[in-house]
């Protein structure tokens, strides 16, 4: 070990090497500056040392008052257990500096044995944001919940109060009492008014992230790989990048719903390893996905040994109309939290405040009943209070009192009356570039990065730094955040205002010219910075350059924000984004540019949009009918097979075929000779004739579109299309296969689809392929298939939350429970499937369905219902002109007639002749032969047994595979019966 000394100044010593105080064997906590202070005093033991040079010494790149210095020798005064009036350690020689007048000797590699234990050290001197009075109550109650969470039962609490009447001071002392006491996970989050609203999860993420980088990332993150990937993927900082792109493939599509299971489960999970202490401030200005975490959290029963407790201001609740209000007012209403309102602290709690931060026994009652009359007892502004009263050297203290210097009368005529105007006051006493420091930070956010603030004001960052760092140290304004590191490999300081009202107070003093100015160095700054990445920070740039006056710019990263956003499932907030994303261009001129911006903005809040409204809202239709009207106006100008496929897909689930299809051949026209243009078009049209009726012509375009897809090259298209278009190509191949009479290749080729998905691991595809199976069992009358298929397409779908699907499963379970005997239950089945999918405003396929209704009403005997269906049905087919169902759809009106008892046989003949001549048209065999088999089943009734035959033998001759089939079983039985 080397040689180092240290100043012994009995009982204490200070280590130069490790550069700390001891007191006998404890280690008195003092800070750096402090330490620096001592060691300039010890260096010249009995010498005056003056107040310049003490300055020079320990803050040399720094413009620092001289009451900074006071306080720091207020805090070794404290460490010492020494006394300004009776110094046994540190003379104040007024007016010029300070002398160590105890004897000081130096020692070289002192051993731990030789440090003297003299009896219980001093305490460490206590910063100002340290020092918690009050709030007894309110500590009993976070205890008690806290009890309850170690049982195994979820608590959740909110402190609601005006600015600066502790609610943050509250929450951080009985947190830390907690976790000294208890181990605990504590994570915190904090939701910002910059950019914080139209970030979904923001502080959910940012609680994730500091506890996967704490000390047992080693037991967190493997957690949420396992539990909650959805989650992990928005940390991509913790993955490598080829599980950033496997997950990023396995996660496409995942739903809100699915997310906030994952975390719910996720949570559950960690807290049977210790409980959760989750954190989340300033809710006033939370995400809506936050508050839908937070809804979903409290209404679970599962056991957990979980306490969140929030923050917020209802004042701002109410201004805005947040939905943190109905959030609340729902949770309480089935008492699933607790809502506390902070009031006022007592003059006790002030007087306890001032004993506590100078250790005084007693507080003069003058001082106290004025910082209470000036404050009414809100903590903020009375803590500030006495920070100014040092400041000006007001303050006269000592180990017995703490008094006024110069009387009361000289102390009322110098404090403000709102806290508000004492820090518009502190901070213009600052200097010109200290302001100039605090402005800038204030624009950066309510945490900033020195390198941002650097950008905008014209110093070095070792002189900013040098500011924010005696402010921290100093307890005012901001604290200290660590570092950040930004992609280009900047790595600078990172602080925080000290509290939100700090922020807005600088931040309301910026001039709207020198607000745009600073928010175009920032802007730019941390878009360079960023580089490639700026996904990441997207709503914080589109905010800067709203602010700049840059609109194309704030346009840009609105749309990547609310692409985020989606990748989150956040609807809401990526709805937000597109919506201020369109006004912002409604603001430039117009021009072919600004149509094709407004274009791709408007077709991207179309999807959102359909997802929480439905396709059948009103205001989905405006959105897709101002697209259609951009897309036409701007002609070959834009890109248009993309513009193409999206309205395509717009008008394909709202049932208008003719023009989805005219959007299909477009996209076709469109692609030339590019692969994946190709591909993409022959889906759309295959998609489109399939419900058309037109099943050769979709077997031609599916099974183009498969021999196009390669899986190497293609199988990203499926995070921009949402399922795997190679799949989709075989899946609807199948199902016109089956239709052209071929039912053992459409088995083959629906299973060949379903491998695909399973190999690609996409999810959602792979709920594409399951479903498109259960409905071939359907197509082939195979009630149990059918039901077995339906229920795991439903259960692999609930668990990832794809509704649709679920509606689509459960319709098809009904069906198939009924057909097996359980009518009543798959018809109840079918219904609430059909129902579901009607709220979500689907038109397509709900014509089949209702004939599918009908036939199930007509295997039970309900007749009359069964019509009803069908008259539904053919009313919705005549709006849509979805025809591949058609056939049936008519030969089941004839059996439904039939059972009826209707006299007229002409009119079941009728029916069934019908459906023969669609079948027919379509090439439609499987369902030429269904009709050929009913109406040959009437004539044997009608004793026309030759002409029965006649008309279903070549219709069966034409088959040459699906021998196992129920159609083609009967079918022969009836020839059999008829010969």
């Amino acid at each position: 070990m080397s040689d180092h000394q240290c100043f012994v100044f009995k009982p204490f010593l200070l280590d130069l090497r490790d550069e700390r105080l001891w007191k006998g064997n404890e280690a008195i906590r003092i800070g750096a500056k402090a330490f620096a202070v001592l060691r300039c005093l010890l260096m010249q033991a009995g010498q005056l040392v003056t107040k310049e040079a003490l300055l020079e010494t320990v803050w040399p790149e720094a413009v620092v008052g001289e009451a900074v210095l006071t306080v720091v020798v207020r805090e070794l005064r404290q460490a010492l257990g020494d006394q300004a009036q009776k110094p046994q350690f540190i003379e104040t020689v007024r007016g010029r500096g300070y002398r160590f007048i105890a004897p000081v000797t130096m020692a070289q590699n002192p051993s731990y044995e030789a440090r003297e234990i003299h009896g219980p050290s001093q305490l460490p001197a206590i910063a100002p944001s340290e020092i918690f009075v009050g709030r007894e109550t309110e500590v009993a109650q976070i205890h008690q919940w806290f009890t309850k969470t170690l049982q195994g039962e979820r608590q959740i609490g909110f402190f609601a109060g005006e600015p600066g009447i502790g609610k943050t001071a509250l929450v951080a002392s009985s947190v830390a009492h907690l976790a000294a006491t208890e181990r605990v996970w504590v994570g915190h989050g904090q939701c910002i008014d910059h950019y914080g609203a139209g970030e979904a999860y923001l502080p959910l993420l940012e609680a994730l992230g500091r506890l996967c980088r704490g000390a047992e990332a080693e037991h967190l993150v493997p957690l949420l790989r396992q539990y909650a990937p959805s989650w992990l993927m928005q940390m991509p900082a913790l993955l490598s990048p080829a599980e950033r792109e496997t997950l990023g493939r396995s996660m496409s599509g995942v739903t809100q719903a699915r997310m906030l299971r994952e975390l719910a489960e996720t949570l559950e999970v960690l807290t049977v390893r210790r409980p959760l202490v989750l954190v989340l401030e300033d809710l006033h200005w939370s995400d809506p996905s936050t508050l839908a975490f937070l809804t979903y959290v409290a209404r679970r029963r599962d056991r957990a040994r979980l306490l969140v407790l929030g923050t917020y201001r209802p004042v701002e609740v109410l201004r805005h109309a947040h939905p943190l209000r109905r959030v609340i007012a729902e949770l309480r209403q089935h008492r699933q939290c607790v809502d506390t309102t902070l009031t006022s602290l007592p003059e006790a709690a002030i007087t306890a405040y001032v004993r506590a931060r100078f250790g005084a026994m007693t507080v003069s009652e003058g001082l106290v009943r004025l910082l209470y009359q000036r404050s009414s007892g809100n903590p903020l502004f009375f803590t500030a209070l006495v920070d100014e009263l040092l400041q000006r050297d007001m303050l006269e203290e000592s180990r017995e009192t703490v008094s006024v210097r110069g009387g009361m009368v000289a102390l009322s005529s110098i404090v403000p009356e709102s806290l508000h105007l004492l820090i518009t006051q502190q901070v213009e006493q600052l200097s010109a570039e200290d302001q100039a420091i605090l402005e800038a930070a204030s624009v950066a956010g309510m945490t900033f990065s020195v390198a941002a603030v650097a950008a905008a004001v014209d110093l070095a960052m070792a002189t900013i730094e040098a500011r924010c760092a005696t402010w921290a140290r100093q307890g005012w304004l901001v604290q200290d955040q660590g570092t950040e590191t930004w992609p280009d490999g900047t790595v600078a300081a990172r602080y925080g205002f000290r509290h939100a009202l700090y922020h807005e107070v600088i931040s309301a003093r910026i001039s709207p010219g020198q607000r745009i100015h600073l928010h175009h160095h920032i802007g730019h700054r941390k878009e360079r910075a960023y580089a490639d990445q700026t996904q990441s920070i997207a709503a914080e740039l589109a905010v800067h350059f709203e602010q700049a006056r840059e609109i194309q710019r704030a346009v840009l990263y609105r749309h990547k924000a609310a692409e985020t956003a989606l990748q989150r499932s956040a609807y809401a907030e990526a709805i937000a984004h597109l919506t201020q994303g369109l006004t912002l261009l409604n603001t430039l001129p117009q021009t072919p540019e600004r149509a094709q911006h407004e274009l791709t903005l408007t077709l991207a809040l179309g999807g959102p949009l359909a997802v929480t409204q439905g396709y059948a809202a009103p205001e989905v239709a405006r959105v897709y009918t101002r697209a259609r009207e951009l897309y036409h106006q701007l002609g070959a100008t834009g890109e248009r097979s993309p513009v193409a496929w999206r309205l395509w897909q717009f008008y394909l689930v709202r049932g208008e075929l003719q023009t989805a299809r005219e959007l299909g051949e477009e996209c076709l026209a469109l692609a030339g000779d590019d692969t994946t243009a190709l591909l993409v078009a022959h889906y759309a049209l295959a998609l489109c004739l399939f419900y058309l009726g037109e099943f050769a012509p979709t077997r031609l375009h599916a099974e183009q579109g498969t021999a196009l897809y390669d899986a190497r090259h293609h199988h990203a298209l499926a995070s921009l299309y949402g399922y795997d278009l190679g799949m989709a190509c075989m899946s609807y191949a199948a199902q016109a296969l089956w239709m052209l009479g071929y039912p053992d290749q459409a088995q083959q080729r629906c299973q060949a689809a379903l491998t695909l998905a399973q190999q690609l691991s996409h999810p959602f595809s792979v709920a594409f392929g399951l479903g498109h199976k259960a409905v071939l069992h359907q197509f082939r009358r195979e009630g149990r298939a059918t039901c077995e298929s339906a229920q795991e397409l439903i259960t692999f779908c609930t668990e990832r939350g794809f509704s649709q699907w679920v509606d689509m499963g459960t319709i098809l379970r009904g069906w198939g429970l009924a057909v097996q005997g359980q009518g009543d239950a798959g018809i109840a089945q079918m219904r609430q499937g059909l129902l579901s999918s009607q709220d979500a405003g689907t038109k397509l396929g709900q014509a089949p369905v209702l004939a599918q209704l009908a036939e199930v009403y007509w295997r039970t005997g309900q007749t009359a219902a069964g019509l009803q269906a069908l008259t539904e049905a053919l009313a919705v087919m005549d709006t849509t002109g979805e025809r591949w169902w058609a056939a049936e759809t008519y030969r089941l009106k004839g059996e439904l007639l039939l059972q009826q008892g209707v006299q007229e046989a002409s009119a079941v003949e009728t029916c069934f002749r019908h459906a023969m001549d669609i079948a027919r048209q379509q090439h439609a065999r499987s369902l030429e032969l269904r009709a050929a088999t009913s109406l040959a089943r009437l004539w044997q009734q009608q004793g026309k047994c030759t002409a029965a035959g006649e008309l279903l033998a070549p219709v069966y001759g034409w088959f040459n595979e699906g021998w196992d089939t129920t159609d083609l079983q009967e079918a022969r039985a009836l020839l059999d019966a008829l010969a």
